[in-house]
């Protein structure tokens, strides 16, 4: 019997030196963030809560061990042909560990300043700047069609 992939995922945004560790996703077949930057993460395994899932899959992308990480927002992404994500975001400021590669794409550390050089998703620009802004916790709706952002509603008002 195959495995039903969980809809709900975690990405987490690791921070060193006003940086964050990005992912280039040029490696994984048929990949929905193929070409893009983005954080780490992946979907929940049976029985993960949030922090469970947010853990292993820092350790298994990067080789790192969260020490001290936030649980920022809630993102619900749907697509067309797709389906529905749930995202819990996070931030990590405490780690150990070496860095390793990830056969999922290209890690590198970006200086915050500079994310608006890289190919990121539409959506994922409206939470990093509620993250640089340091807004409370937060629910963000992110339709898309695509790669085209068609609507986004923050706590619940179209932004």
């Amino acid at each position: 019997m195959e495995k039903k992939r969980s809809c709900m995922t975690t990405l987490c945004y690791v921070e060193k030196d006003e940086s964050y560790l990005m992912m280039h996703r040029i490696s994984k077949k048929n990949d929905v963030n193929e070409g893009k930057w983005i954080g780490i993460g992946g979907h929940f395994e049976e029985g993960e809560s949030p922090e469970d899932c947010l853990l292993r899959e820092a350790k298994e992308e990067t080789g790192l061990s969260l020490t001290r990480y936030h649980f920022r927002g809630l993102v619900t992404f749907t697509q067309a042909g797709y389906g529905t994500e749930y995202m819990c975001l996070y931030t990590a400021d405490g780690f150990e560990g070496e860095l390793r590669e990830c056969d999922e794409g290209k890690l590198e550390w970006v200086k915050k300043s500079e994310l608006d050089r890289l190919e990121l998703w539409t959506g994922d620009k409206i939470f990093l700047d509620l993250l640089a802004a340091g807004a409370p916790f937060f629910s963000l709706k992110l339709e898309y069609e695509g790669d085209t952002l068609k609507l986004a509603v923050l706590d619940g008002r179209p932004v």
